[in-house]
């Protein structure tokens, strides 16, 4: 049996930070054990978990459809505003169709492990989310990981790969645990050098990044949404839901509608989630001051913890890493911020190295400025009591 006791040695040290029952709505200030904290540990960028017209789409279609739909998408879980969404997702995004799968993390899985042959090639970057580490190890290809964010290294991996075969290259837009943005012209660039196709994953783009604050992502930001190949997006973070799509063109999108083992033997995304999907699509759109907003507190933040002296890495986003780089010290960090009244995501060993462990500290669009001075200020009273900070 495999002997695993750091769970009960954080719960024994009274440290440990997981599964924190949560017992009110998503939104800038929960209730967990009673209490009410500052919630900074949440994806739901533009705060839309409690907007009333996205919980009145979910009701309105639970009340039509029902809970639930007991099939698949390929047979009997298709339903009309699946399609409509599946529509409204690829315009949204620039490409021609779009297919919806229940979870984000089963788009990486389902659309990595069937595009590419056991010729081919997939060239990933190091610091990519986990559910493209997964769909890596679903696909027969050779995998090649370049350094995070070096253009150099992605370069030496596409010299390695033979001219005639497919290669994929899948970034994510923003990373997802330090907060930086991928250097997407250059990878375009290198792309285009060796022929290769391009996979970006905007689960933490949508809704955050694009031209105008559009919310489109990545892609749109640098104007490169025809040089991407598939786009991946997630409903779970700014669209206020669950589940997850990919556009793609439709030639592409219809051989994963028909290959493509996590969609077809998974049960479609309930009626609820995808009418709150499209109901959060719809005010995404109209709503482009939330997303200014949400960019106003960023930098605002950042020029916080900055002045605090506080490392934070190359982050521009939402996501603001706090570097603690030390495994004991981070949960202790997190515990003692909670009492506080501030509910932050401890990030350690093995998604990290223990000398990289951090903080994870993100935005939203509703919360205010206030709400971030309280952080802030808990924070460098914390920091400076466990010698994170410079003396």
């Amino acid at each position: 049996m495999l002997k695993f006791d750091a769970a009960r040695k954080t719960r024994e040290a009274g440290i440990y930070p997981y599964f924190r029952e949560i017992q009110s709505d998503q939104d800038t200030e929960v209730v967990i054990n009673g209490k009410r904290v500052l919630m900074f540990g949440s994806n739901a960028y533009l705060g839309l978990t409690n907007h009333p017209k996205v919980k009145e789409a979910a009701i309105n279609a639970t009340k039509k459809y029902g809970t639930g739909m007991a099939g698949s998408r390929f047979l009997n879980g298709t339903l009309d505003i699946h399609t409509q969404l599946e529509h409204k997702l690829a315009e949204f995004v620039g490409k021609e169709e779009a297919l919806v799968y229940s979870t984000g993390f089963n788009v990486n899985q389902g659309v990595m492990g069937c595009l590419t042959g056991r010729e081919d090639y997939i060239i990933w970057d190091e610091l990519d989310h986990a559910s493209i580490i997964e769909g890596n190890r679903a696909s027969f290809s050779t995998k090649l990981k370049y350094r995070h964010n070096d253009m150099d290294s992605l370069e030496k991996q596409l010299q390695k790969c033979e001219a005639d075969k497919v290669k994929l290259v899948v970034v994510d837009g923003i990373f997802s645990m330090e907060g930086d943005v991928v250097d997407l012209p250059n990878v375009v660039r290198l792309a285009k050098k060796y022929n290769a196709n391009i996979m970006i994953d905007e689960a933490h783009g949508l809704g955050v990044m694009g031209k105008n604050y559009s919310g489109k992502g990545v892609h749109d930001e640098y104007g490169l949404t025809a040089d991407m190949d598939l786009i991946m997006g997630t409903f779970s973070k700014s669209l206020a839901s669950i589940g997850g799509f990919v556009a793609a063109s439709a030639e592409t999108i219809d051989y994963l509608r028909h290959n493509s083992r996590p969609y077809i033997f998974s049960a479609s995304i309930t009626p609820s989630a995808t009418a709150a999907a499209d109901a959060a699509l719809e005010i995404l759109k109209a709503e482009p001051e939330r997303i200014k907003n949400l960019w106003d507190l960023t930098h605002y933040a950042l020029a916080a913890f900055r002045s605090m002296g506080c490392e934070i890495g190359h982050t521009s986003t939402p996501i603001i890493p706090l570097f603690i780089r030390d495994n004991e010290k981070t949960f202790i960090i997190t515990k003692q911020l909670f009492d506080l009244g501030i509910f932050v995501n401890p990030v350690v060993s093995p998604a990290v190295s223990p000398s990289d462990t951090l903080i994870r500290f993100s935005l939203m669009a509703t919360h205010t400025k206030a709400q971030v001075d309280k952080a802030v200020e808990c924070i460098e009273k914390v920091f400076k009591e466990m010698g994170v900070l410079p003396q």
